[in-house]
């Protein structure tokens, strides 16, 4: 009897995904909602990477300063 359960659940949940999903994507208010985001999305891992770099720059400095100071 569970089998039965959980195949009709899998059912409705699988309509329910397909009328959401088809719902969505011809919704222009959540194409731009999409657009906006995966821009945001992209200027943060730039951001990341530009400040992932910098400090990388910094730590190398620090440790020649470092080792120059130790060696003089």
């Amino acid at each position: 009897m569970a089998g039965g359960g959980g195949f009709l659940g899998r059912v409705v949940h699988y309509v329910l995904n397909q009328l959401i999903v088809d719902t969505l994507s011809n919704s222009p208010s959540f194409q731009r909602f999409a657009v906006r985001t995966s821009r945001r999305m992209e200027e943060f891992k730039k951001l990341a990477a530009e400040k992932s770099e910098r400090m990388a720059q910094q730590m190398k400095e620090g440790t020649r300063n470092l080792d120059d100071k130790l060696n003089n």
